[in-house]
């Protein structure tokens, strides 16, 4: 499957050239004010990369690279408002099945669907906003989302911040609040390359009580604390095909050391998209 993804940018690349115009994500988690034109589709692929501590088949302890994978298709039912649909894949560590143990990242396997609508046109508000509703349906939740986009350009530059509430309905009778806002900038150096530097973060809430082995030193569930990232990101694009990638390391908890088969959030964390105009 990875060789296939790796494979699959590698021939957009090579096509790109004589490829139209798409509509790109500067950035890997802050989502953008722009839309797919009526009409208009697009598929974005989105691999996230997390060393993290698995125990293995012979139960010691092992640090692994954690993979998940989401496949987006997006279309515009009309100039402001875009449908998504997604199917999501979260792979354990080949060797480690069945008797390994593996944390879990933030999908499992699924699908979604979302709606994104920006108000107005480009430039007629001080800030361009758009809004977000998202439904999830994967094998161990039912999850609503809303977002809010905003989006400021300056010229070359453009600085965009997400504000994002979850609510999640476990098949075990557990319900969840998630609060993951991020917000970055970019700038176009060129119009094929944009560098740009991305913060994003995960807080959890829950109506269970955490495990006593799960516990870190200020006394929560690891998983359920603050979890901030900050880091890089890079986007290049090429027409109709875009790749945007970041490389983000965690600024809280940097101390903390990470419980192996239990805690999700590594001290690095990659995430890559590649997109293509349909």
């Amino acid at each position: 499957m990875r060789a296939l993804l790796v494979a699959g940018g590698a021939l957009a690349l090579v096509l790109s050239p004589a490829l139209a115009s798409a509509t790109p994500r500067a950035l890997p988690f802050t989502y953008n004010y722009e839309t797919n034109a009526e009409g208009e589709g697009e598929i974005e692929t989105y691999i996230d990369l997390v060393p993290v501590k698995a125990i293995n088949s012979n139960q010691n302890p092992q640090t692994v690279l954690l993979s998940q994978f989401q496949e987006e298709f997006e279309y515009g039912i009309t100039n402001r408002l875009e449908l998504g649909l997604y199917v999501t894949w979260a792979p354990p560590p080949s060797g480690f099945t069945p008797q390994g143990i593996v944390p879990s990242l933030t999908e499992a396997n699924g699908s979604k669907q979302r709606l994104r609508y920006r108000i107005l046109d480009p430039g007629v508000l001080p800030v361009d906003i758009g809004l977000y509703g998202e439904v999830t349906e994967n094998e161990n939740e039912i999850e609503l989302e809303a977002k809010v986009i905003l989006q400021k350009r300056f010229g070359a530059l453009a600085i965009a911040a997400n504000i994002v509430t979850e609510r999640e309905f476990y098949f075990t009778g557990q319900a969840d609040w998630i609060f993951d806002p991020s917000a970055g900038f970019w700038v176009q150096v060129t119009p094929v390359f944009q560098p740009g530097f991305e913060w994003w973060m995960y807080k959890e809430w829950t109506n269970q009580p955490p495990a006593v082995t799960v516990l870190n030193p200020t006394g929560t569930a690891f998983n359920l604390d603050d979890q901030q990232y900050v880091g890089p990101t890079m986007h290049l694009n090429l027409g109709r095909v875009w790749w945007t990638s970041g490389a983000y390391a965690r600024v809280t908890n940097v101390d903390h050391t990470l419980t192996p088969g239990v805690d999700s959030f590594g001290k690095l964390w990659f995430r890559t998209v590649i997109g293509v105009n349909l």
